[in-house]
């Protein structure tokens, strides 16, 4: 399971470490957008009170909880199948990365209410209306990765 704790540590620090830098040290939350490489990338503040896309999204405190709560069953599920199954390699990375993906945007919710997003990237004449973080990243990739490879066991290390 070191993999998975590994991936899932390095997520948490590397999402925590650019919102720490991009929220409060360049002032996103007060600057609103950075131009870094338009259109390719910008940082635009966005603080999510809902899941993916700010669905659900809501003012209620009720709702924060229970996202945070929903954050930590299924991580606390995901780590159970991991052990349970003996994850690979792989398997485990991708774990680990979902479950420091989901644990970073619940620090976001405990401190902030919302979830810190900031990464916005457009191309090729398509604007993105959207900001993501890196815990997000981690979550697809974890969930993406997941679906690939968890069923390999300690064979596809």
């Amino acid at each position: 399971m070191r993999w998975m704790a590994l991936a899932g540590g390095l997520t948490l620090a590397l999402d925590q470490i650019t919102k720490a830098g991009v929220v409060h040290l360049l002032d996103l939350k007060t600057r609103g957008q950075i131009d870094v490489l338009p259109p390719f990338l910008t940082f635009r503040m966005a603080w999510n009170r809902g899941v993916n896309f700010g669905l659900g999204a809501s003012d209620h405190d009720v709702m924060r909880w229970v996202l945070i709560g929903v954050a930590l069953i299924i991580s606390a599920l995901l780590i159970w199948w991991a052990r349970r199954d003996g994850f690979g390699r792989a398997a485990q990375i991708f774990a680990g990365l979902l479950v420091g993906g989901a644990i970073g945007n619940v620090i976001d919710r405990v401190l902030y209410g919302a979830v810190a997003d900031f990464l916005n990237m457009s191309c090729c004449g398509i604007v993105n209306p959207w900001s993501f973080n890196v815990a997000d990243i981690g979550v697809f990739l974890g969930a993406v990765g997941l679906a690939l490879f968890s069923g390999t066991g300690k064979s596809g290390q």
